[in-house]
């Protein structure tokens, strides 16, 4: 296996083309996993599930669906919660309604959000014993609740 993983250092952290890519003309139904950064640019309805890496949510896409990451950056429109073990980033005509789990938050100006925000810094953003509950079902350690066009 030594010389399959040197075969492709694009799947290193480190390196900005080891990103898949969800087209714009795209739609998913289900649950998406996997162990590299991801792009979204098309629709997703069900869960993204990306533990260690970062997930993009482009400005044309449009997400029904929960998401599991280290980091998610948000350009286009999110339905449903959001957990990331470092941080979550609403851009400024980005749109999120759901709860938000994280250590680090930042939301622009411009940027509508609406749910709550939980700040953990335990970097455990993405408890087991929760995923399995709604989201009004969860134990409420929330910092704060808020709905706001900033």
């Amino acid at each position: 296996m030594a010389p399959m993983e040197s075969a492709y250092p694009a799947a290193t952290a480190s390196s900005s083309s080891g990103m898949a890519r969800l087209g714009a003309s795209l739609h998913v139904k289900g649950e998406i996993t996997g162990n590299e950064d991801l792009a979204i640019d098309g629709s997703v309805e069900g869960l993204v599930h990306l533990e260690e890496r970062k997930l993009t949510v482009g400005a044309s896409a449009r997400l029904t669906a929960d998401v599991i990451a280290r980091e998610v950056v948000v350009y286009g429109n999110v339905k449903g919660n959001l957990r990331a073990r470092d941080r979550i980033e609403i851009k400024k005509d980005g749109s999120v309604v759901g709860d938000l789990t994280t250590a680090r938050i930042m939301i622009e100006d411009g940027a509508y959000f609406k749910g709550s925000i939980e700040i953990d810094k335990s970097g455990d953003a993405t408890e087991s014993s929760d995923l399995d509950k709604p989201s009004y079902a969860r134990a409420s350690r929330s910092a704060a609740t808020t709905s706001s066009a900033l």
